[in-house]
């Protein structure tokens, strides 16, 4: 499938100087979910939103109004630990003003479950969303009888019984590559909508999170659809408690539909990991000190 044509980077150069910016930064956002209702800024006022938060800050600092875009929204409750923003802006708007100092502003500003670990200068034109190559999703499973109160804001507790890891990853397998995951979607986000999507990497492993044992289940694709991940873990629980095999997973990605699929898995327990961008987007600046 040929993926919709975008401007280049050079194109949206061209477009901030006509806008009269002539530079562009981002930042490096980290988020616990439970607070906002979503990424994106909400019609609705009295909703908190991260974006909401960053630009109302930014338009304080800048005074005029800013706007973000971001590398992947995330839905209410869903985590984040390196989210990428971009926004454009002059240089009459940095001078004299260190990326460190904006830093330091953005997180006095912004929600106490919202951190700036950096502030960057990209190239001209940028964008966190259309320059990404790649983003990473890590979810997160207990399976402990007792709640595991340390982290229980970025799992999800299944309670007492084991998953089988072997059977997951079987299942997995059927999900790797380009396929037309409309099963793995909300229904609605999908009507007049290619659901075709390039799951690059898929694995489920064990590890600890502050000395508690979690199953992760690691993704990474170009791009993903509105409840994708979740929608994915959710199936492969079911295949992992033994309630399917790993067959039925085939079975659910051919069947193009919502409803052959497994529950949504809760929010609560997934985290936009990273992204990754090409090198002529890389950093020229950073509030970590001199050229990135």
């Amino acid at each position: 499938m040929t993926a919709p044509e975008r401007p280049s980077l050079e194109q949206r150069a061209a477009e901030a100087r006509e806008a009269g910016f002539d530079r562009t930064l981002s930042l490096s956002v980290a988020y616990q979910g439970a607070a906002f209702s979503g990424f994106a800024r909400q019609q609705e006022e009295h909703l908190t939103t991260v974006q909401g938060e960053l630009e109302q800050a930014l338009s304080l600092l800048l005074k005029r109004e800013v706007k973000t875009v971001c590398a992947g929204r995330t839905d209410a409750g869903v985590h984040a630990r390196a989210q990428v923003v971009s926004f454009d802006v002059t240089s009459e708007e940095l001078e004299g003003r260190e990326l460190r100092r904006l830093q330091r502003s953005l997180n006095a500003l912004t929600h106490e479950d919202v951190s700036i670990a950096a502030v960057e200068e990209r190239p001209l034109g940028f964008s966190a969303r259309f320059d990404a190559l790649w983003r990473e999703y890590h979810y997160h499973i207990s399976t402990e009888a007792a709640r595991p109160v340390l982290v229980a804001p970025l799992v999800w507790h299944l309670g007492g019984g084991a998953l089988d890891v072997d059977a997951m990853h079987a299942g997995a397998a059927f999900l790797k590559g380009e396929h037309d995951f409309k099963s793995f979607c909300l229904a609605a986000s999908a009507v007049g909508k290619s659901t075709v999507r390039d799951v690059r990497e898929l694995e489920i492993y064990q590890e600890e999170i502050a000395g508690c044992p979690v199953t992760t289940v690691r993704v990474v694709g170009s791009a993903f659809l509105h409840s994708m991940v979740r929608t994915i873990v959710g199936t492969l629980v079911t295949v992992g408690r033994g309630r399917q095999d790993a067959e039925w997973v085939r079975q659910v990605l051919e069947a193009r539909d919502r409803a052959a699929a497994g529950e949504n898995a809760p929010a609560s327990g997934l985290v936009f990991w990273r992204v990754g961008y090409p090198d002529e987007c890389a950093p020229v600046r950073s509030s970590a000190g001199g050229v990135a």
